[in-house]
């Protein structure tokens, strides 16, 4: 099963790290890991995708959030969260049918050159995985960098 942890940790050198560690040396392999200072300098957000038994990676979750620099750990995968991912490509393609696909995704032209374009999409990464097929469908994907999955948690609605 697919598994999103957010962590929010001390913004400190080696404090990714361990908690990367923890994963590694159980075996799991980090799918996705994106990390940045948030409002606080002081802390970061750890947003990170695994995929693997539930039991096991509750266990890895237990065992963070003893670590020092953890802050707060939480499994995002069963609570209402907004996730987005960032796919920054650059194709060769003709400018109409890049365009075509910009305009049926609601992706954005960054730089066109001669035959070149450099696009971004943003979005969750089903749908950015649709995007990136859809860009092949258009022309040549010459290279293309993804951001990894920032995820939070969303705000309950009070009835």
């Amino acid at each position: 099963m697919r598994h999103t942890i957010s962590i929010l940790l001390q913004n400190e050198a080696g404090a990714l790290a361990r908690v990367a560690g923890l994963f590694a040396s159980r075996g799991y392999n980090i799918e996705s890991l994106t990390v940045a200072a948030t409002h606080d300098e002081d802390m970061s957000r750890l947003t990170l995708v695994v995929f693997g038994d539930d039991a096991v990676v509750e266990q890895i979750i237990k065992q963070s959030a003893k670590l020092v620099d953890v802050i707060e750990i939480g499994e995002l995968t069963r609570k209402v969260h907004v996730e987005r991912e960032l796919l920054v490509a650059r194709v060769e393609a003709g400018g109409d049918a890049v365009d075509t696909c910009l305009g049926r995704f609601g992706g954005r032209l960054l730089q066109r050159e001669g035959g070149q374009s450099v696009v971004e999409y943003t979005g969750r990464a089903d749908e950015v995985d649709a995007f990136l097929d859809a860009l092949r469908l258009a022309g040549d994907v010459a290279d293309h960098a993804r951001s990894g999955i920032a995820a939070i948690e969303r705000p309950l609605v009070a009835a």
